[in-house]
């Protein structure tokens, strides 16, 4: 599915990745340091958001692909955006692999305190390391997205109104 309603459905679909990839980090980050959050309903729901997050994720890399196919010679910074949008998938799998893992933890904290602190801490360091990254990426992906497409607009538009 490229267009939606006459529109690049990269566009519409580029929104939810936006959201749910630092939505699900923040969550992880919590269930991972704060015991008490993985024995709630919000370790259920952060698996439910990394399971979306890897299924929505190259649905919009493959429309983002096909808008990048459409341009006869891409910008520089468009093939920036392309590149780092299509690593997008692999911290997509990291956060559903770590939700599961959390999941997993769970399931697995009636072990003995010395275990448990250690598999703790193990967890607090991947959590951390992964949804930092993954919003980092996100981030760096939109931005020269946006610059790609609003870059030359913005500076067209004050030349164009005097400022």
């Amino acid at each position: 599915m490229n267009v939606i309603n006459g529109l690049p459905a990269h566009a519409l679909w580029l929104h939810l990745v936006v959201v749910l990839v630092p939505l699900t980090a923040l969550l992880e980050i919590v269930c991972g340091l704060w015991p008490a959050a993985r024995r709630g309903q919000l370790l259920w729901l952060t698996l439910l958001l990394a399971t979306a997050t890897m299924v929505l994720t190259p649905i919009t890399i493959n429309a983002g692909e096909w808008l990048y196919d459409l341009r006869t010679k891409p910008s520089p910074i468009l093939r920036e955006h392309a590149e780092r949008g299509e690593t997008m998938v692999y911290f997509a799998a990291a956060l559903l692999a770590v939700a599961i893992a959390l999941v997993v933890l769970r399931l697995l904290e009636r072990r003995s305190e010395r275990r448990r602190t250690v598999t703790r801490i193990v967890a607090g360091i991947v959590v951390l390391a992964v949804g930092i990254s993954s919003m980092i990426q996100i981030y760096r992906t939109g931005d020269a997205g946006a610059h790609s497409v609003w870059g030359g607009e913005i500076a067209r538009l004050k030349k164009s109104n005097g400022t």
